[in-house]
């Protein structure tokens, strides 16, 4: 349903045009991720999700894939207006 909203995703991983904002990079650090692991959960992964901000109004989607261990993972990222991608948030699927 997002099929060219998940290659754009996957494009900014390949070229390195990420941003991981201070809540990702503590939720990472909790559950023992690295960036390895959301570059890949983000490249096998698909969106599950897609959510609006209602202060900002803008998109979110939420990318179900696995980590470099295979465990399953959501990723949270949104498209900044610099035309990079912000990581928002990360955490464990819970089936």
């Amino acid at each position: 349903m997002f099929e060219s909203i998940l290659i754009q995703l996957k494009e900014y991983v390949r070229h390195n045009q990420y941003v991981v904002t201070i809540h990702a990079a503590e939720e990472m650090d909790e559950d023992d991720l690295s960036i390895y692991d959301i570059e890949r959960l983000i490249l096998s992964g698909e969106i599950i999700e897609r959510q609006k901000d209602q202060e900002r109004s803008e998109w979110k989607y939420l990318v179900r894939g696995r980590s470099v261990d295979g465990s399953q993972f959501i990723v949270v990222v949104k498209i900044g207006q610099n035309d990079k991608m912000i990581i928002i948030t990360v955490f464990k699927y819970e089936q």
